[in-house]
């Protein structure tokens, strides 16, 4: 028989199907090849490059029920080019779905584990290179860390966002946060029950992942300012009125395919691109969209993936200098969709490229650097919109997005989120403690959390819960009932990227591990100041001693999946990261 000659952009994958120059290898993969051939593969596909093509599908949810017809399109186009594609699919987890249940242990869990089922996939058949796509929050994360844990040729698309919901009788858009909020007013009287079922029903139209900047947009966005997207891309709407598929989004899955062959040509893998320049542009960009918390979780992953020397200390040294400039949910006005039309993610980062706060000089995947790829962009001022804001005119001063706080109720870190709010003075008040989201949001709807109090939910954290899962819901409820600028929410638990207000998370030590939130008494003050970037518990240092000597954590053992997590997960100082 006649050996089939390997393509240039085959090399990985001759481990898997055989190299025809080494004959006593070729005849030991006969066994592989003929399993090939039974899958499809013809005499000629076996010279051709592997491609993965990383998608996180399941028909459950509207993020990612349209990635099966993504991933066909992406294996057409790798055919097209020459190469054979191999698709991986994964779990998915919606945090708008399992909010407030069980399940939302399982979201932050599920990030880890789609790396490492991408992983698995792409070694097990020795892959020349690989189109990660991802949508619902996690999958975004989840299918970049591979590419850096490995330092992979290939390139991440973002399956689109989802576009605003319409609801009758109501002039504002509607998206997943109206819905949280909604329930929030029915539960303070404010809104009745066929309102509510109206906003169930509306809010969101169709496939697509949340349309705010929330948890999935700030990462499609991160991800496009690291480098690793096409510019433009991390924007789209994934599908028309009409719930099919846009021809943007179509065309993103060619564009994407041939420049992973491009990759390949110029042999530029991921961690060329993935340095700690391209994540400070990463932080920079997420502070001027007035991105969502858990960007620090996973932009802390992502670069422990990539063997990038990034701390949390990071997001206050490069955030305290940009100010936000994106009038976007959940604290302005607009929805992705919108910041696409203007030009998308490229005009924010032009604006910021213009005044000396993102590296120009950073390669990404088009093979040209950062200010090569924004040459011709415009900016904001040269756009009649008031979807993003200009530097001399921003949206909000540096200083009121995400802070990093300190003190002696987080020795190690917290978050705070403040979207755009000023605060002018410490929040300062008697705390409201509850062991678990689900008394404290159960508290909330029946009026007993009140002005003034610092709401505290502890032993939600990465190991406590286990799963770390998200306070939208009573985060949500405090924002329906009217109390978002009154009530402070304190946790060790994380936020959704649609939560606003008076928020502060990720509190390390977790209280699981005997951090001072697990020792927090009702009416205990609480402090937190914005400007000293500090969160005080005011109790003596004596009495805090003695309620540790007393202290025993009330979690109970945990088996299977959650178990395992339990064991091997750090804190969400350091991403909330397996180890």
């Amino acid at each position: 028989m006649a050996y089939v000659q390997p393509l240039p952009h085959k090399v990985r994958s001759k481990c898997l199907t055989g190299d025809p120059a080494d004959p006593a290898q070729w005849i030991k993969r006969t066994g592989a090849r003929a399993h090939l051939r039974a899958a499809g593969f013809k005499d000629d596909d076996f010279g051709k490059p592997i491609i993965t093509v990383a998608c996180p599908y399941s028909n459950a949810l509207p993020c990612n029920n349209h990635f099966l017809e993504l991933g066909q399109l992406i294996v057409e186009e790798v055919e097209r080019r020459g190469g054979k594609a191999f698709l991986c699919c994964t779990p998915v987890v919606s945090d708008g779905q399992t909010m407030g249940s069980h399940g939302m242990k399982y979201s932050l869990i599920s990030r880890d584990w789609i790396a490492d089922c991408i992983e698995i996939m792409h070694e097990a058949y020795s892959a020349d290179a690989i189109v990660a796509l991802g949508g619902c929050d996690k999958t975004v994360p989840g299918a970049l860390m591979p590419l850096a844990r490995l330092d992979l040729i290939g390139a991440f698309l973002y399956g689109g966002t989802i576009l605003p919901g319409h609801c009758p009788g109501k002039t504002e858009r509607q998206d997943a946060q109206s819905v949280m909020e909604a329930i929030g007013s029915y539960g303070a009287g404010i809104m009745d029950i066929e309102e509510l079922h109206s906003v169930e029903c509306c809010a969101l139209p169709g496939s697509g992942a949340c349309g705010g900047m929330f948890t999935a947009n700030t990462m499609s966005a991160s991800v496009e300012a690291l480098g690793m997207s096409l510019p433009g891309t991390a924007s789209g709407p994934a599908v028309d009125t009409g719930n099919h598929l846009t021809a943007q989004k179509r065309d993103d899955c060619r564009l994407v395919v041939d420049q992973v062959f491009s990759l390949m040509a110029a042999k530029i893998h991921t961690r060329h691109i993935m340095t700690k320049k391209a994540f400070e542009n990463a932080i920079a960009v997420m502070y001027a969209l007035g991105g969502s918390t858990n960007g620090i979780l996973h932009l802390l992953a992502l670069a422990h993936e990539a063997n990038v020397d990034l701390s949390i200390d990071d997001f206050n040294r490069i955030g305290d200098g940009i100010p936000l400039l994106a009038n976007l949910k959940p604290h302005g006005k607009y929805h992705m969709a919108d910041l696409d039309v203007i030009g998308g993610l490229p005009v924010v980062m032009k604006e910021l490229l213009n005044a000396g706060l993102l590296h120009g000089d950073c390669l990404t995947v088009t093979g040209k650097t950062v200010a090569e790829n924004l040459h011709i962009t415009p900016t904001p001022s040269q756009l009649q919109q008031d979807v993003v804001f200009p530097l001399e005119r921003p949206m909000s001063a540096p200083g009121r997005h995400i802070i990093v706080l300190k003190g002696s109720l987080a020795p190690e870190s917290a978050v705070l989120k403040l979207s755009g709010k000023h605060m002018e003075k410490p929040f300062r008040g008697p705390a409201i403690v509850f062991d678990g989201e689900g008394p404290a949001y159960d508290a909330i709807m029946s009026g007993k959390v009140k002005a003034g109090q610092v709401l505290v939910i502890r032993y939600e954290g990465p190991k406590g819960s286990p799963g770390m899962p998200e306070m939208l819901s009573p985060g949500g409820a405090l924002i329906g009932a009217g109390l978002g600028e009154h009530v402070a929410l304190v946790t060790d638990g994380r936020f959704s990227g649609a939560s606003h207000g008076i928020m502060v998370g990720h509190v390390t030590p977790e209280a699981f591990s005997g951090g001072p939130l697990a020792l927090v008494c009702d009416e205990d003050v609480v402090a937190i100041d914005a400007h000293a970037c500090t969160i005080h518990l005011e109790v003596s240092e004596e009495e805090i001693a003695m309620r540790k000597e007393k202290w025993q954590c009330p979690c109970k053992p945990v088996s299977g999946l959650l178990g395992k997590y339990r064991r091997s997960v750090t804190s969400a100082h350091t991403g909330a990261v397996i180890m």
